[in-house]
């Protein structure tokens, strides 16, 4: 039997209450179903790997179109799915509000709130914060157990501006985000100073160093990691690279691919989207 909306957002928090655990970023319902298949307990949706399917740029994707992708992800898969709701498609605090309650409409069980706007800088700091709190102020309001997953992007621009995010996650956990989450952050020493200053809410990792195993973030105190486009982006390699080697001649990379009759049969039990 299918899981209830109210049932993945139940199982969604639990997981976020103690441990460690890995949370995948499929671009698609295939890609979706295939990762709920091997076994993983949530999955995220990410905003490159969504606008690379729609030939657009990271961001480059229109609010009711993510929405309709929310949509299809969450009705498709069994487990729970967090939004990468990227800036919430809003720059005032109000219409980032309408925007998240929208997004609770989609059946997610989480959802993201980037704290700036695409190609430009930080929201100004007090700003920023106001837009977590009424992001915050929506769910409530919807009376649905949706899993507030603030955001910092300082990082990905300046390496070295830890303090700087430290203190915005703080306050973004002051404003009523459930998660904590900056994009960026590598070095082992700062990933535990961010898990201390939340604490005890739960920190997000993204995975931007292959070399550190999952039992080393957990030792951290990280709670989940996800991948962002990363899986989007190694699919994409595979098929430029088998691409090209047609391009010039070569039609031996072909013969990676899985068997057609093995993805027949992993989606052949699944009733329509």
């Amino acid at each position: 039997m299918a899981r209830t909306v109210t049932e993945k957002r139940r199982i969604f928090r639990d997981l976020h209450r103690s441990g460690c655990f890995v949370i995948p970023n499929p671009w698609d319902i295939g890609s979706a179903r295939l990762l709920e298949g091997m076994g993983f307990a949530a999955l995220a949706s990410t905003s490159s790997g969504f606008a690379w399917t729609r030939g657009r740029p990271d961001n480059g994707v229109a609010r009711d179109d993510v929405l309709a992708h929310l949509t299809e992800l969450a009705a498709a898969v069994d487990v729970p799915i967090n939004a990468d709701f990227e800036s919430g498609f809003a720059r005032e605090p109000d219409e980032v509000a309408a925007n998240v309650t929208r997004a609770i409409a989609t059946g997610v069980a989480g959802l993201s709130i980037e704290d700036r706007a695409p190609d430009r800088g930080l929201f100004d700091r007090a700003l920023a914060i106001e837009r977590i709190a009424a992001a915050h102020r929506a769910i409530a309001a919807s009376g649905e157990d949706v899993l507030l997953v603030a955001r910092t992007e300082g990082l990905l621009d300046d390496p070295q501006a830890v303090s700087v995010a430290i203190d915005r996650l703080v306050a973004f956990a002051e404003a009523g985000a459930d998660v904590l989450f900056a994009p960026g952050v590598t070095e082992k020493a700062d990933i535990a100073a961010m898990v201390r200053a939340v604490a005890p809410k739960p920190v997000n990792v993204l995975v931007l160093r292959p070399n550190m195993r999952v039992a080393e973030f957990a030792e951290l105190g990280v709670r989940r990691l996800s991948v962002g486009g990363g899986l989007a982006r190694v699919a994409w390699a595979a098929v430029t690279a088998t691409a090209e080697a047609l391009r010039q001649g070569d039609l031996s990379g072909l013969a990676q691919g899985l068997p057609a009759r093995q993805l027949n049969g992993m989606f052949a039990t699944r009733p329509p989207a």
